[in-house]
């Protein structure tokens, strides 16, 4: 497929990637994945597909001549409101549901004065369980997104503290998930999700995949994600192999059991 093999050496890209493993390894929990092999090349149809879009990217290329169709497909649902700290909730009581919830949970848009410590601490207010928040956590997660934001800044050439230059951004979306385990109040799955950096508005946009397992948990009207689910999960996935990280189109998203992921109308 004349695939190019690389190896997580961006900093910015890796910031997005584990925003929603980070809230979750406080647990103890989190079970992360930026490469195994790696790919570090764009989905089929360009390295620019979403890079025009703003927090929620959606591909509007043509599929190639070699575009290898999805075995399977899912539109899965949109959250009913908005929350304070502006995070899309309310997701139906279903697999679904709750993939959608973690998906929600693993978008980030780190650009402008947008910054990881913004992304990180909404993620873990919106969508961590109560289980799991405590001001200890929170104040752990701030620091540490306080340190990704500085190497950040160092490597797009501005000042700690200081809007990322125009054109600039670290985007993360899920593309793809596999279930590993489903009940009516339970949910565990692996998802695959791409994560695209520029630099500048000249330079050119990378990109490269995370792989990150979850397990959610419907607590109080609404999935959320907690450390206890993340475990079964751990568990359950104990003596499998991983699925292979792979951009849809490709051969081995489906060889992986990946469900891509179509955009909800």
């Amino acid at each position: 497929m004349g695939r190019t093999r690389g190896t997580w050496n961006t900093k910015g890209t890796w910031i997005a990637g584990i925003a929603l493993a980070a809230v979750l390894a406080l647990t103890g929990y989190a079970a992360f994945s930026g490469d195994d092999g790696g790919t570090d090349t764009p989905a089929k149809g360009g390295a620019s597909a979403n890079a025009s879009a703003p927090a929620d990217p959606s591909p509007t290329y043509a599929a190639p001549d070699d575009w290898t169709e999805p075995d399977q497909w899912a539109a899965l649902p949109r959250g009913k409101r908005t929350d304070d700290h502006g995070s899309e909730t309310g997701f139906p009581q279903t697999a679904e549901g709750a993939v959608a919830m973690m998906a929600a949970a693993n978008t980030t848009t780190v650009e402008g004065d947008r910054t990881n410590v913004d992304e990180q601490l909404r993620i873990y207010r919106s969508y961590i369980g109560t289980a799991d928040q405590s001001a200890q956590n929170a104040e752990q997660i701030e620091l540490n997104a306080i340190q990704t934001d500085k190497a950040l800044a160092k490597q797009m050439g501005v000042s700690a503290g200081q809007p990322l230059p125009a054109g600039a951004y670290v985007r993360s979306s899920v593309v793809g998930y596999k279930v590993i385990k489903k009940s009516g109040d339970e949910v565990s799955v692996w998802l695959l999700a791409r994560v695209v950096q520029k630099t500048g508005e000249t330079q050119k946009e990378s990109g490269s995949y995370t792989r990150t397992l979850a397990g959610a948990q419907w607590q109080g009207g609404d999935w959320k994600l907690t450390g206890a689910a993340t475990e079964r999960a751990q568990q359950d996935i104990q003596g499998q192999t991983q699925p292979e990280q792979a951009a849809p189109g490709d051969e081995a998203f489906n060889r992986a059991g990946w469900t891509a992921i179509r955009e909800a109308s």
